[in-house]
């Protein structure tokens, strides 16, 4: 298997602390994996977890390839650009917003030549990035660029979707890092129809089998029959009805406050749900340390953590690393590792 990058994400936030932890925590699940960002920002995140023990080494690697070289008990790192001062904890700067897009731009590169399986993405600050002048809200909408770029085709022939999952639910999103007022405009039949397809087809190599939609409805109840808005009626069900036409295992539109529930229990393997909040409150609600983010679509794996940078407590040494360790598992996973 090829290995799986990891980006630092921003360096002003805890990835460098959860990546530390989880190459200490983790020894096995981290074989074969490396880390994309800067050396001096991943050694202060190292000693910030360490505690008073010795931080874990790093081994600097002058290219990929190095990695089989790398003796255990350390963290290899490819430095992503020149090397950064690190930037005061918790606070947003356009020098931290330009490493953790660099750092997951090279990683995307080398995903997309076929040099690493798979790329996990530690968090980064929306904010950071839109000062360092990047026009991406987030990662999905950045890697999604770099995959159309990279296919030479315009970005809207490379439809992705952010899948949320953790032992208990996961949920696909109809519309992603949108204002509420643009998530309802996004509700048409097009996305949505396209939104299942690409929910069947990544559930499908997953799960070995067709799996079980559910289709979370836009308004109260699912629109109580057009009582509380029509959108179920025009848009949902003709595109669910077009997507069982081609073989598609999808039910509902269903009430978005209880559909997830059924899916927990077991009748459904996935809710679509057909905006931000909507999908992702019910993951989040039932544990961000375990929640994984899945980009599907993409001609490449990426996961991440189900979590922010959490500036208030960067530096402190108590970011949890359990989100990342399952966003490597899934990584892996998905990658046939």
């Amino acid at each position: 298997m090829q290995p799986v990058a990891i980006t630092l994400g921003d360096p002003a936030g805890i990835g460098p602390e959860i990546i530390a932890r989880a190459f200490a925590q983790e020894p096995a699940l981290t074989q074969g994996c490396f880390v994309a960002g800067d050396l001096a920002c991943l050694r202060r995140g190292a000693a910030a977890v360490a505690g008073e023990r010795p931080p874990l080494p790093i081994a600097l690697l002058g290219s990929v390839q190095e990695l089989a070289q790398v003796p255990p008990r350390c963290i290899p790192l490819l430095q992503v650009g020149v090397p950064l001062e690190p930037p005061p904890w918790g606070q947003v700067s356009e020098a931290a917003g330009r490493l953790a897009a660099n750092a997951v731009l090279w990683a995307a590169s080398a995903a997309l030549r076929g040099e690493v399986a798979a790329i996990v993405t530690a968090p980064l600050h929306k904010e950071a990035l839109s000062a360092a002048g990047l026009p991406y809200p987030g990662h999905t909408e950045l890697l999604q660029a770099e995959a159309a770029a990279h296919a030479g085709v315009p970005l809207e022939q490379m439809p992705v979707r952010m899948m949320l999952a953790n032992e208990e639910l996961r949920t696909v999103l109809v519309s992603i890092h949108v204002s509420l007022r643009q998530a309802l405009e996004a509700v048409s039949f097009a996305n949505v129809r396209e939104t299942l397809r690409i929910a069947d087809a990544a559930l499908a190599a997953m799960l070995g089998r067709r799996p079980r939609i559910a289709v979370a409805g836009l308004n109260p109840h699912a629109g109580e029959g057009g009582l509380f808005g029509r959108e179920e009626i025009e848009v949902i069900v003709p595109a669910l009805q077009d997507a069982r036409s081609a073989g598609l295992d999808v039910h509902g539109p269903f009430a978005p406050d209880t559909v997830f529930m059924r899916a927990r229990r077991g009748e459904f393997d996935v809710v679509v749900a057909m905006y931000h909040d909507q999908g992702l409150i019910p993951v989040k609600y039932l544990g961000v340390e375990k929640g994984v983010n899945v980009t599907l679509g993409l001609p490449l794996v990426r996961t991440s953590p189900d979590h922010g940078t959490a500036f208030d407590i960067a530096g402190t040494g108590r970011a949890d690393a359990s989100s990342l360790v399952e966003a490597i598992r899934m990584a892996k996973r998905l990658a046939g590792g």
